[in-house]
């Protein structure tokens, strides 16, 4: 009992500080790519913060499953160090007797990493799609910003605006270049405002002239009082299918196209990498008292970051038809499991292939050795 005790307190604190740090780490990280999205216009600067969320929440199955296994290896590197893990043998805990309260400690952090791989990273996702979305679909108006070059939602037109009133419902020195059926104009006008004619919203521009042009040919140039503009919402083409990470579990699943098979993959692999590390994480611990155990913990960075990147690879092979699903799942992490369960028994049988090495390499120091 107290073997249980001591071992899950330590690997409590030991957790919690490692996910404080990592997730203060990856909020600025999101922080920055999302402050660089939004000064390109790809998300609205009032939702930044929502979209640093939800990114955030995505990301929070591998940030789980990476404080876990950080803990684990820390904690029973620490017991090596101080040689805790001398007097647990003594007193007949082998190195498999870990197993039993690591997972009692590590289950509920497994379910909740499974739950929010195949539920909330789809559902995060979307979220932050459907935010990307609204702001890409905004009106033409809505884009003008004075001082700023904006394009059109369909990319057809430029605006730029020098100034405008504080109610934006009029502006001065105002710019608008357009190519639509193979016809460009370019109109200048020294002030504009908008106007609401029966159902439409018009810019009406006055004082100014405009250019037409086609195919590089110049076709006419004329000079205006007032000059009104139909700018009404602009609609977005439709998306022929949603992309597969904003896809629900259950969607991927009734619809098991390559890409698909690929994000399912990724999920499920998810969940089970964060199994096969904590078996993973009592084999790298082991260590040598006398030495330091930073060595231990850059083999188990290296460990995660490789298994993490196999993760993806084998996603694009299910994606690209280059593997199956279940061969993916068996092969990776089934391989995984098992050569982790076989190192953990030879280290807990103490087993070495330095003597039978030496017995190959000396037969006649060995016989001579022997009565």
């Amino acid at each position: 009992m107290l073997f249980h005790s001591s071992l899950r307190k330590e690997l409590a604190r030991s957790f919690g500080a490692t996910l404080v740090v990592l997730v203060t780490i990856v909020m600025t990280m999101t922080l920055i790519r999302t402050l660089s999205l939004a000064t390109r216009g790809s998300v609205n600067p009032q939702e930044v913060m929502m979209v640093m969320g939800y990114t955030v929440l995505g990301y929070l199955p591998p940030i789980l499953t990476l404080c876990l296994f950080i803990s684990i290896v820390g904690t029973l590197s620490r017991m090596y160090r101080d040689s805790e893990m001398v007097i647990w043998f003594a007193a007949g805990r082998g190195l498999s007797a870990f197993l039993p309260p690591l997972f009692r400690f590590a289950w509920p952090i497994l379910l909740v990493v499974t739950g929010m791989a195949l539920v909330i990273w789809p559902w995060s996702n979307q979220q932050t799609q459907d935010l990307k979305d609204r702001y890409g679909k905004r009106g033409d108006l809505e884009r003008v910003a004075p001082g700023q070059f904006q394009e059109s939602a369909s990319g057809s037109r430029v605006f730029f605006l020098d100034k405008d009133t504080p109610d934006n419902k009029s502006g001065k020195n105002i710019f608008i270049s357009s190519n639509e059926h193979g016809k460009e104009t370019v109109t200048s006008a020294r002030s504009g405002h908008i106007a609401s004619i029966g159902d439409g919203q018009f810019l009406v521009l006055a004082n100014g002239q405009q250019l037409e042009t086609t195919r590089g040919v110049q076709l006419k140039i004329s000079e205006f009082e007032e000059l009104a503009s139909l700018i009404g919402p602009s609609e977005l083409g439709s998306r022929d299918s949603a992309p597969a990470r904003t896809r629900s579990t259950l969607a991927l699943w009734m619809e098991p196209t390559p890409a698909h098979l690929g994000e399912l993959a990724w999920r499920l692999g998810l969940a089970l990498a964060a199994l096969n590390l904590v078996v993973i994480a009592v084999t790298v611990s082991s260590a040598n008292p006398r030495a330091g155990r930073s060595g231990n913990l850059v083999f188990a960075l290296f460990a995660f970051v490789v298994y993490y990147n196999l993760l993806n690879l084998g996603q694009s092979w299910v994606a690209n038809s280059r593997a199956s699903l279940g061969g993916l799942l068996l092969a990776l992490h089934g391989g995984v499991m098992v050569a982790g369960l076989l190192w953990l028994t030879s280290q807990h049988n103490n087993w070495s292939l330095r003597p039978r090495w030496r017995r190959v390499r000396d037969p006649a120091a060995a016989t001579a050795v022997a009565p």
